[in-house]
């Protein structure tokens, strides 16, 4: 871990300032251990708020139950952005296996579930217009 992250967790109060000797600092067991806990916790997708809850009020190792309830949490969280990942996958496939993919018409399928799609669907109902439009004057006389 580099210096300025723990630096950082010192401002932060997730660890004790260490003692000095000679200018360098000291870390004991106990801050190594909680710098070992962080790095965990960063590691698999908690952020810094989540890290104080879970570190808060204990010296030491976090209460089991703390960590379970965080960790659970977390879990419903990454299996939310699983389930959005396999949908996107099958969506970029589609496409994939399309001669025309079809853009257009599929992001105005998509509807309130994606802010994009209401914006599609008034650019398909925009979209004659502004070709009728946009075409030069015809040059028969």
């Amino acid at each position: 871990m580099r210096p300025s992250a723990i630096r950082y967790y010192e401002r932060l109060g997730l660890v004790a300032a260490p003692e000095r000797s000679s200018g360098q600092r000291r870390y004991d067991r106990q801050v190594l251990e909680r710098l070992a806990i962080i790095r965990f916790a960063k590691h698999v997708g908690f952020k810094v708020i989540e890290i104080k809850q879970l570190l808060d009020g204990v010296d030491r190792r976090p209460p089991p139950h703390r960590w379970r309830n965080l960790a659970r949490q977390k879990r419903a969280e990454v299996d939310d952005i699983i389930a959005r990942a396999i949908a996107i996958r099958k969506l970029l496939d589609n496409t994939l296996d399309q001669k025309c993919p079809k853009l257009v018409e599929r992001g105005s399928d998509l509807g309130s579930s994606c802010p994009y799609g209401a914006i599609a669907k008034k650019g398909k109902r925009l979209l004659p217009a502004m070709l009728t439009r946009a075409r030069p004057p015809s040059r028969n006389r």
